[in-house]
C-alpha cells in the first residue's frame, strides 16, 4: 500500500488526470475517426522509426504459423468499458482500447488483464507473460501504463556520488523477495525492507519507514525484484544514475524485459542472492564499467519514451497479431 504523499504529489496527480481524460475522451470519439489514422501514423515513421517498430512487433508476436482462433469470440466492435462492474481494470481497459480502436470492428481478439507469470492458452493479448525464446500465444501490448511507465528525468547526482549501498522497500508478498530482505536486512551494505502499511502476517521484522524515490535515488544500487510478475521500478531506475540489481527476468512486459543483458543494462546477480555483496564491490570499485551500464540503460528505455513510436509498435503488434490469426 501507497504512503498517502505518493498520491497527493501534484505533478502525479495531473498525469493521471490527464491520462484519464484522454482515454475516456478518445473512448467517445467515432472508430472510423481512429481507423482512418492508422496508415498515416504509420506512414509518417522514419525509415529507422519503422524498422524499430517491426522489429518490436514481432518480439511482443510470436504467436505459432497456425495460431488456433477457437475461443476468439468477442470482436473489436463490442469492446466496452465495464461501468458499474465492479472489477474494471480502468488503466488496462483504456489502454487496450488505445490500440484496437485503430481496427476493423469484426476483427477478433481474446484479452486477459492483470500480472501474469503463464502463458496464455489461445492468443490472447496481455501485459506479461514468461520470459521464453519460441513462439508463445501470449502477445504483449502496453498494458496499466500509469503504473509502470514512470521516469526519472533529473537524478542531480552521478554514480560515483551516492551512498554505496543497495536500497529496496518492496512489498514482501513473494518468497523470493523476502529471502532477498531476510538474508540481507542486517548488511551494513542494504537498506532493505518493506513500508506498507498493512503488512503481510510474519514480515513485521523487516519494516523500514517509507522512503521517496528521490530518497532511493542517493543510492549507487536499488533492487529490482520481481513481484507478481516484474520488478515495476526497473523502468525508472534504468532512467537515473543508479545501477538496477536484479536475477536474470523471468517475466516481461512492454518494456522487453527479457531483451535487457546482465552487465550491460543492470547487474546480475545470482538467483539465490549469494553474489549480491560481490557484484556491489566490483562496481563500485570499476565506476567506469558501472557508468557504462547506466549509458546503455539510458539509450535502452529512449524508444519507450517516445509517444509516437510507442502508438505506432503498438498498431503493428496488434496488426501482426490479426494477420497471423488469418483476420487481415
Amino acid at each position: 500500500m501507497h504512503n498517502p504523499g505518493y498520491y497527493l504529489h501534484l505533478s502525479k496527480g495531473l498525469g493521471r488526470l490527464a491520462y484519464y481524460a484522454g482515454g475516456f475522451g478518445g473512448y467517445y470519439l467515432p472508430k472510423g475517426y481512429f481507423r482512418s489514422k492508422r496508415k498515416r501514423l504509420l506512414a509518417d515513421l522514419t525509415s529507422a522509426e519503422r524498422r524499430e517498430a517491426d522489429n518490436r512487433a514481432e518480439y511482443y508476436c510470436r504467436l505459432p504459423e497456425s495460431a488456433d482462433m477457437s475461443g476468439l469470440e468477442e470482436t473489436i466492435g463490442e469492446l466496452r468499458y465495464p461501468f458499474g462492474e465492479k472489477e474494471r481494470h480502468t488503466v488496462y481497459f483504456l489502454d487496450l482500447y488505445r490500440v484496437l480502436r485503430y481496427f476493423r470492428s469484426d476483427l477478433r481478439f481474446d484479452y486477459i488483464f492483470g500480472d501474469l507469470r503463464d502463458e496464455a492458452d489461445r492468443p490472447t493479448f496481455v501485459k506479461s507473460r514468461p520470459v521464453t525464446g519460441g513462439c508463445t500465444r501470449s502477445v504483449l501490448l502496453k498494458l496499466n501504463t500509469l503504473r509502470h511507465y514512470r521516469w526519472v528525468d533529473d537524478d542531480g547526482m552521478d554514480f560515483a556520488s551516492k551512498k554505496d549501498m543497495i536500497v529496496c522497500r518492496n512489498h514482501l508478498a513473494q518468497p523470493w523477495r523476502l529471502e532477498f530482505v531476510r538474508k540481507y536486512f542486517d548488511n551494513p551494505r542494504c537498506d532493505l525492507g518493506h513500508a506498507s502499511a498493512l503488512p503481510l502476517p510474519g514480515t513485521e521484522p523487516w519494516a523500514k519507514p517509507f522512503m521517496s524515490v528521490r530518497d532511493q535515488l542517493n543510492y549507487r544500487f536499488i533492487a529490482c525484484l520481481e513481484g507478481n510478475d516484474v520488478a515495476s521500478n526497473l523502468k525508472w531506475v534504468m532512467s537515473s544514475n543508479s545501477l538496477a540489481v536484479m536475477p536474470r527476468p523471468k517475466v516481461e512486459t512492454w518494456f522487453a524485459e527479457g531483451m535487457l543483458r546482465g552487465g550491460e543494462h543492470y547487474v546480475e546477480i545470482k538467483d539465490d542472492y549469494s553474489d549480491l555483496i560481490e557484484r556491489l564491490d566490483y562496481y563500485s570499485s570499476h565506476p567506469k564499467e558501472a557508468d557504462e551500464i547506466i549509458a546503455n540503460a539510458h539509450r535502452y528505455i529512449e524508444k519507450f519514451r517516445n509517444d509516437r513510436l510507442e502508438l505506432a509498435t503498438g498498431l503493428l503488434t496488434a496488426e501482426r497479431y490479426f494477420r497471423m490469426t488469418g483476420q487481415m
